[in-house]
């Protein structure tokens, strides 16, 4: 938001500085980012003087340059060739003394000492346009005669520098949205801080009903969009180009002029935070507006020549027949002010901030306007700044007023009742600041007293601050106008001591995972939880029916909450490779977003979505390259593998807690799933299948884990450290070359031992797998080892000769294994 200095003291009484301006803002909350000076004119007509022409001869050597000699009240006059055909001795003139710099556009020039076809010119008499005080070059600027000799330019034409303050205003201060709204808040710290002051703005006394040959009707069919519309006809009116001092006032804060019409109701916008309209009135069939929303698809063309489609969640300022504006955002093609434009109607009005936004975003527009509107504006203001613009459009354009004012205004839009004890306020704020500094405080910030007592204030807040709703609002904006810096630092400090939490238990474990990773070379990424749909097509796991998505999304690529890690990290992968980095391990932390519509309940809305923690592991590329030690070796699957059983590893979750299965999940080309003894998913992972890996645009084999991270920490939550000696006696190793069917994984073998054989047995390793020669069709041979210990004593054959036949008989029953 950028705030004219100048123009804010129309309003407030001060004798700051720019600079201590912009610091008593941004120490009341509305931090200013940049203060910058500027001119109307650009450079400010600096190195541009009165001068007067002594003589004026014909160029030797041309027959349309002249010598001039030149006074500029200095000893010596100056000889300047001039290429004007109005230049004449005697005439007052503006001159471009050397040094000078002039602009044209862009672009500029700085006058220097030369020779203009022989004869010496040391300056240069300027038209208009040369020097930015107009448009014209049919020859040079001739003063009055009485103009002072020697007199800097800028000084003769009255030019002062102006300073724009920047304020990054946040969006909870839709009231600071103005020079008046700023104004508001200067005067509330100059007061506090002790400073002469007073608040003031423009009466409407001069406000009044010409004739009523134009009254308009207004209809609001839709009382909850639209909370009051009100509007004023102007008969008569000349459009043409604005009066310099309205057009300068706009272009120093950063606005285009446009017509004088169209410029008054930009004015009132910036100066009281007011968006306006103005529609022809010839355009308003009927004389009637109606305030509704249209049917599903109506077409709509804005002013800027797009076509737009809208609906019942569209609010449009109607004629009689069509609608002629998207209300509070653009108005309509053929509705709006031109130059054959005789007759006006103004716009103002108030609607629901979420409607507008709502119907900003659906179309992609956002204008001045709109970005008003959505953050909410004064109700009440409704009418000074219609009549403000109605008494412009006379002085301005030579209208009439054609009406009274139509004031449709059906539910009062209430002030804020909030009731404040003193103690709150010390306790919040940290220091007492005592009751007669709150009560000057929330007077000035235009809040009224309705009743006070030893212990509390009753106090009523105008409708324009919707961010002050309660107690603690109304604490926020007392200490931003005492001033942040004004409460000391204790010289105690006070503190409770808290038992760790399941929750910090849980970030314990998150961090020793990431430590962990990126020890073996992963980075961390952090991606959007806005996803796209497009991607959830035809799965199987994650439909697209369970997307959570979004009323108000901000692309067609954003406009799901994700189910699954997986789609950000293959975009991180694409972005990577695309900037020549190939080699590639990720690591994620997320949640992960489901709908069930299964669950879905009237009474309780969020009952069909849940959130879940999930964390995801990415790789790609080469595992080695260019390595001196080691051949080059590309990423695998049970490279992948390895990482995932190591993180459950060092969480606590142990080979016994869990069983390996085939996965089905069609994001991958081929999958395991590993689930808790309980039947809980823990993680899936695999090679992600070729369709995901074009939707993102990835030509490279990617291998991709996702730990189900939140039943990853409850299967391991009641686990409790135990250790035990080391033990004195021997293990045993057995191995068994079994004779299965191809369709036979590993997986089931391990499972089968491990359900045969659970004190003794301790691990069970496959270390050979063959195919081929001297095998019957269909087979495989598995070679696997087995270790067995007894931690109390040492194994005899007999023992592990009954453990092995166990497990031998099993293989057979349960796998159809023979032993070769």
């Amino acid at each position: 938001m950028n705030i004219s200095y100048k123009w804010l003291k129309e309003y407030v009484d001060f004798d700051l500085s720019p600079q201590q301006t912009a610091d008593a803002l941004t120490s009341c909350g509305l931090e200013v980012d940049a203060l910058e000076e500027v001119q109307t004119i650009k450079g400010g007509l600096k190195g541009l003087y009165v001068g007067k022409v002594l003589t004026c001869e014909m160029h030797p050597n041309s027959d349309h340059l002249h010598v001039t000699t030149v006074d500029l009240g200095r000893e010596t006059p100056q000889q300047i060739v001039c290429g004007a055909p109005n230049v004449a001795a005697g005439q007052k003139v503006i001159v471009a003394d050397l040094g000078c710099v002039l602009y044209d556009g862009d672009k500029e020039f700085v006058i220097k000492k030369s020779k203009l076809r022989g004869v010496e010119s040391n300056g240069m008499i300027c038209a208009e346009d040369e020097i930015g005080i107009g448009t014209s070059h049919d020859g040079i600027i001739v003063l009055p005669e009485d103009a002072p000799v020697g007199q800097p330019a800028a000084e003769y034409y009255n030019l002062e520098s102006d300073w724009i303050i920047e304020i990054d205003i946040t969006a909870n201060r839709a009231d600071a949205l103005s020079h008046w709204g700023v104004a508001r808040d200067l005067y509330a710290w100059l007061v506090q801080n002790g400073h002469k002051t007073a608040l003031h703005r423009p009466d409407c006394s001069a406000f009044s009903v010409d004739d009523n040959s134009m009254p308009i009707e207004v209809e609001i069919e839709n009382t909850e969009a639209c909370k009051r519309y009100a509007c004023v006809s102007i008969t008569g009116c000349e459009v043409k180009e604005s009066p310099e001092w309205l057009q300068n006032k706009l272009k120093v804060i950063g606005l285009r002029p446009i017509n004088n019409i169209v410029d008054i109701t930009n004015y009132i916008m910036m100066a009281y935070g007011q968006p306006m309209h103005c529609f022809d009135a010839d355009m308003v069939k009927g004389h009637r507006i109606v305030v509704r929303t249209q049917p599903e698809g109506t077409k709509f063309v804005t002013l800027d020549g797009e076509e737009h489609t809208l609906g019942e969640h569209d609010l449009s300022i109607c004629n009689a027949e069509e609608p002629m504006c998207i209300a509070g955002i653009f108005g309509g093609k053929g509705s709006g002010t031109y130059d054959t434009t005789r007759n006006v109607v103004l716009e103002s009005a108030y609607f629901h901030p979420t409607w507008i936004r709502k119907s900003a975003r659906r179309h992609g527009l956002s204008t001045d306007s709109s970005y008003r509107f959505e953050r909410g504006i004064d109700p009440n203001g409704v009418i000074y700044a219609l009549k403000q613009a109605a008494i412009l459009c006379r002085e301005l354009a030579g209208g009439k007023v054609s009406m009274e004012i139509k004031d449709v205004y059906p539910t009062l839009v209430p002030d804020s009742k909030v009731t404040l004890e003193y103690s709150y306020v010390d306790n919040l704020i940290g220091k007492k600041i005592g009751k007669d500094t709150i009560k000057s405080i929330v007077k000035s910030l235009d809040m009224t007293i309705d009743g006070e007592s030893d212990t509390a204030l009753e106090l009523t807040v105008p409708a324009y601050r919707v961010d002050v709703q309660r107690p603690c609002d109304v604490v926020e904006d007392i200490l931003r106008i005492y001033g942040y810096n004004n409460v000391e630092i204790p010289t105690q400090l006070k503190s409770s001591l808290t038992n760790i939490g399941e929750a910090d238990h849980d970030h314990r474990l998150q961090d020793i995972v990431s430590e962990q990773l990126v020890g073996c070379g992963f980075n961390e990424i952090m991606n959007n939880s806005f996803s796209k749909a497009a991607y959830y097509t035809d799965l199987n796991c994650y439909p697209d029916a369970n997307t959570v998505k979004l009323i108000n999304p901000l692309s067609s690529d954003l406009n799901v909450m994700r189910q699954t890690l997986l789609f950000g990290g293959l975009e991180s992968i694409c972005r990577n490779i695309n900037h020549k980095s190939p080699n590639l391990r990720f690591f994620e932390f997320g949640n992960c977003y489901h709908y069930n519509p299964e669950r879905k309940d009237a009474e309780n809305p969020i009952k069909a979505y849940s959130e879940e923690m999930h964390m995801g592991l990415w790789l790609t590329g080469k595992r080695v390259e260019g390595s001196w030690a080691h051949a080059d070796e590309k990423s695998s699957f049970y490279e992948l593998k390895a990482y995932v059983t190591n993180v459950f590893r060092r969480v606590g979750l142990a080979p016994q807690m869990y069983t390996v299965e085939n996965g089905d999940n069609n994001i991958y080309a081929k999958s395991l799933r590993i689930k808790a003894r309980n039947g809980k998913l823990l993680a899936e992972m695999g090679v992600v299948s070729g369709r995901m890996l074009k939707a993102t645009g990835i030509s490279a084999e990617v291998f991709y884990a996702e730990i189900m991270w939140g039943n990853v920490i409850k299967a391991v939550r009641k686990n409790t450290v135990l250790y035990h000696e080391i033990s004195r006696y021997p293990a045993v190793s057995r191995d068994l070359a079994l004779l299965v069917d191809k369709s036979v994984e590993f997986a089931a073998i391990e499972a089968i031992a491990a359900q045969t054989e659970k004190k003794l047995l301790k691990s069970v390793e496959l270390f050979d797998v063959y195919e081929g020669k001297n095998l019957p069709e269909g087979k495989k041979s598995y070679a696997v080892n087995f270790i067995l210990q007894d931690e109390s004593k040492t194994l005899n054959d007999k023992q592990i000769e009954n453990v092995m036949n166990r497990l031998i008989t099993n293989l057979k029953t349960k796998l159809g294994a023979e032993l070769r």
